[in-house]
C-alpha cells in the first residue's frame, strides 16, 4: 500500500480487480434505482393525469366559447346581409327577432319580438335579406304574430321578373313551395323564372323577390297549368326579420287624429278600426 500510494505503480492491477467487483455495484444499486424511478413514475403519472384533466377542461372552455364565436358570426353575417337588403327599402324598416314559431304542421306563423310599443301594425309586411317572408297578423303590445307566404291561408299579388305576368301567389302549407292557380295552359311561365311583388294592393312594397318558379305542368285535359314556386326567402332558417312601413303608410294620416275635434271630444268614428 506504501508502494502503491509513493509510486502509483499497483493502478493497473487495482483497475484490473476492479472489473469482476462492477456487477456488483450495479446489483446493490438496483433497488435503490428503482425506488427512484418507481417515485419519479408515480409522481410524472400523477401530474400527467391532472395536465391531461386541466387540459380537457380547456378544450372543453374553448370549444364552447368557439361556438358562441360561430353563433355571434352568423347572426352578425345575417344582420349584415338584412342591412344591406335594407338599402332597397326607400321605407322605415326595422329589425325584429322571431322568439316563437307555430307548431301546427298545416300553419306557417312566427312571434315576433315587435309589436304596438314599436309602431308594428296587422298587415305589415316582413321580409328578409332573400325576399319576403309574409305578413303582420296580429299586433299585440310587445310582440306580433306575422303569417308566412306558405301558410294556407296567405296569398300574394306578383308577376314574372322576366316579362311582367301578374298572379297571385298561394301557400300551400308545404315550406317550401307556393302554387300559382287559376293560370291557363299557354302562360308565358318558365322554369326558373324570378317571382316578384307586384305592389299592387298597396300592402307589400313592389319588386322584392318572392319565389322561383321550380315546375311548370300542363295537361290539354285540364284548362289550367300546375304551376310551382320555391320561395327565395330562408322561410325556416331565419332568427332575424325585416319589418318594413311602406310610403303609404307612413303619409297616411292617423285617423283617429282625424276623427277628434278641436274641442278634445271624440267621435263614434274614432273608435273604428
Amino acid at each position: 500500500m506504501t508502494i502503491d500510494h509513493r509510486s502509483q505503480n499497483l493502478q493497473f492491477l487495482r483497475a484490473a480487480f476492479s472489473i469482476p467487483i462492477l456487477p456488483v455495484q450495479y446489483l446493490v444499486n438496483i433497488p435503490v434505482e428503482a425506488g427512484y424511478w418507481f417515485g419519479e413514475s408515480l409522481q410524472d403519472r400523477s401530474q400527467l393525469q391532472e395536465d391531461n384533466g386541466q387540459l380537457k377542461m380547456q378544450n372543453m372552455l374553448l370549444k364552447t366559447q368557439l361556438q358562441k364565436l360561430n353563433a355571434i358570426e352568423a347572426e352578425n353575417l345575417r344582420l349584415r346581409q338584412l342591412l344591406r337588403s335594407s338599402k332597397r327599402v326607400g321605407e322605415k324598416i326595422l329589425i325584429g327577432e322571431v322568439i316563437a314559431v307555430d307548431l301546427d304542421p298545416f300553419s306557417r306563423q312566427l312571434v315576433l319580438n315587435k309589436g304596438i310599443d314599436s309602431d308594428v301594425f296587422v298587415g305589415q309586411p316582413i321580409l328578409d335579406a332573400d325576399g319576403v317572408m309574409g305578413q303582420v297578423i296580429h299586433a299585440a303590445a310587445f310582440n306580433s304574430i306575422a303569417m308566412l307566404i306558405t301558410d294556407p291561408n296567405h296569398a300574394i299579388p306578383i308577376q314574372v321578373n322576366r316579362n311582367g305576368l301578374r298572379a297571385i301567389a298561394v301557400g300551400t302549407g308545404n315550406q317550401q313551395q307556393l302554387d300559382l292557380p287559376n293560370l291557363p295552359n299557354n302562360t308565358d311561365i318558365q322554369e326558373g323564372d324570378l317571382l316578384i311583388t307586384s305592389g299592387l294592393g298597396g300592402r307589400f312594397p313592389p319588386g322584392y323577390p318572392v319565389a322561383r318558379v321550380v315546375r311548370m305542368e300542363t295537361n290539354p285535359a285540364h284548362a289550367y297549368a300546375h304551376i310551382t314556386a320555391e320561395p327565395t326567402a330562408k322561410l325556416d332558417r331565419n332568427r332575424e326579420v325585416l319589418l318594413v312601413w311602406p310610403e303609404s303608410r307612413l303619409n297616411k294620416p292617423d285617423l283617429a287624429k282625424a276623427a277628434k275635434p278641436a274641442d278634445g271630444t271624440t267621435t263614434p268614428e274614432a273608435s273604428l278600426p
